[in-house]
């Protein structure tokens, strides 16, 4: 028999180890793509154009040479976007950024064609004068200087001759500024709103002359209009003259007056 006293066995308790976190992170763009197009959450779509809008912005850039203000480009781009998004199926296994670049270019295309261009022109040779305005862009900051005519064509595989027609296009489209000045390389010319005609009254003034000096009045007519007007007689003095009433006087000048008026007006 041991001395010991009998102790009682305890199990050791066995320590559960914790399992590491498994938090799901962010989706991937194809897992947005894909569950975007079979749900259309407005939310998945918020996230997408966050994602994707440097490359609308990039595209939007490429026409910031142009008049058109780069938000209003940057705008037009994002609504190119969001139509790429609706349109994509990603189930083609086609890149999203290759089907949605030709979608945003084309919308930017179809802004310019439509609301900028003041001059409607054929749809080819808008799309030319933007290519070729925008290679002259980019030869100039290499070169330093403007451009050639070869040099552009060359650039864009284009005859000179479209070359020649896009640049022609383009100076045409855009009206001229009546605040621009005359000569552009004299900064003393006048503006070109002092060149534009306007409305002369002395026109109207010699028309009714001649119209006047053609109405048709009598011997007695004359005499009592010559006095009045021309000597500045009263009516009084002017039937003393002539051996009439004053009243007879402004019923002569009445009538005559009348003529000259009907003739001024054209009225028979």
């Amino acid at each position: 028999m041991s001395a010991y006293p009998a102790v009682a066995r305890t199990s050791t308790p066995q320590i559960k180890r914790a399992r590491p976190c498994t938090t799901p992170g962010p989706l991937s763009e194809a897992d947005l793509l894909r569950r975007y197009a079979r749900t259309r959450d407005p939310h998945l779509q918020e996230e997408l154009v966050r994602r994707f809008m440097p490359l609308a912005r990039s595209l939007a850039l490429r026409y910031r040479g142009t008049p058109e203000p780069l938000d209003d480009l940057i705008q037009v781009a994002s609504l190119g976007l969001v139509k790429a998004l609706v349109g994509f199926d990603p189930e083609r296994g086609d890149r999203f950024t290759d089907y949605a670049a030709p979608t945003i270019l084309g919308e930017l295309r179809r802004h310019f064609r439509d609301r900028v261009w003041d001059l409607r022109l054929p749809r080819t040779l808008q799309e030319r004068t933007l290519v070729v305005r925008q290679a002259a862009a980019a030869l100039s900051d290499e070169l330093g200087r403007t451009p050639t005519v070869s040099q552009i064509a060359e650039r864009i595989e284009l005859s000179e001759e479209q070359v020649i027609e896009a640049l022609e296009a383009d100076s045409a489209r855009r009206p001229l500024s009546l605040d621009a000045q005359r000569d552009s390389e004299d900064s003393e010319s006048q503006p070109m709103v002092e060149t534009v005609g306007g409305s002369e009254p002395g026109y109207e003034r010699v028309e009714s002359q001649v119209a006047a000096e053609g109405t048709e009045l009598t011997e007695r007519e004359h005499i009592v209009l010559r006095l009045r007007f021309e000597q500045d007689l009263p009516q009084h003095e002017i039937g003393r003259r002539l051996g009439v009433s004053q009243m007879q006087v402004s019923r002569i000048m009445r009538g005559a007056l009348a003529k000259i008026l009907a003739s001024v007006q054209g009225e028979e």
